[in-house]
């Protein structure tokens, strides 16, 4: 399990500033299953989960969104038949924050619990 399960999102103001490359680089290593990607000029974390079913994906979804609201940190999630694409974002600043990959190996636990 990630170290970064353990740890709670900082409140996070639109000063804030974004992950630099050396700690994007390290706090990856922790959540290696995610992607790094740019869309719409913002850096992203994305990973897709795949289930059996609809009703699997669905309460996976429902999961992730309490997780969200508990921290007050909320991803994009897109939910199909078998299929959730998750995608973590600091929306304040436009980018990566040390909060996105905490999130993401919270969304992992989820899903290997």
């Amino acid at each position: 399990m990630s170290s970064l399960t353990t740890q709670s999102c900082e409140a996070c103001r639109a000063d804030a500033p974004k992950a630099t490359e050396e700690e994007k680089q390290s706090l990856q290593r922790e959540v290696p299953e995610w992607q790094l990607i740019e869309l719409d000029g913002e850096e992203q974390l994305k990973r897709v989960f795949k289930f059996s079913n609809f009703a699997k994906a669905l309460a996976f979804t429902n999961t992730i969104g309490e997780l969200a609201e508990a921290e007050g940190h909320h991803p994009a999630i897109l939910l199909e038949w078998g299929k959730v694409t998750v995608r973590w974002w600091t929306h304040k600043i436009g980018g990566l924050h040390k909060n996105d990959f905490i999130m993401a190996a919270r969304t992992d636990a989820a899903f290997g619990g």
